[in-house]
C-alpha cells in the first residue's frame, strides 16, 4: 500500500495496493511477479483488526484475517525437501 491506512469514523478503512502471489522455490533472475491490484479493507476495534484482502482485477478474495496488536503473526511458508 503506497500510504498509511486511515480510519472512517467508524472505525473502517479501505485502501487500494498491490498483492504479489509468492511460490516455492527460487526466484530467477528476470522473472516477473505475479502481480495484482487489490483493494484492502476492514475494521479496527481496540486492539484487533479484521483485514479482508480482495484482488481488483479478478474479484479473487484473498483471504479474510484477524490481527491483534501485539501478538505474534504466524507466517507459514511451505518449503519442500529437496529430493537426492
Amino acid at each position: 500500500m503506497p500510504s498509511p491506512l486511515t480510519r472512517d469514523d467508524r472505525d473502517g478503512f479501505n485502501a487500494s495496493g498491490t498483492f504479489v502471489r509468492e511460490h516455492g522455490g527460487p526466484i530467477f533472475v528476470g522473472q516477473v511477479p505475479d502481480s495484482h491490484p487489490a483493494v484492502y479493507f476492514g475494521s479496527v476495534t481496540a486492539n484487533t483488526m479484521a483485514l479482508t484482502v480482495e484482488l481488483t482485477d479478478t474479484r479473487e478474495v484473498i483471504g479474510m484475517f484477524t490481527l491483534v496488536r501485539n501478538s505474534p503473526g504466524r507466517v507459514v511458508k511451505c518449503l519442500l525437501p529437496l529430493s537426492r
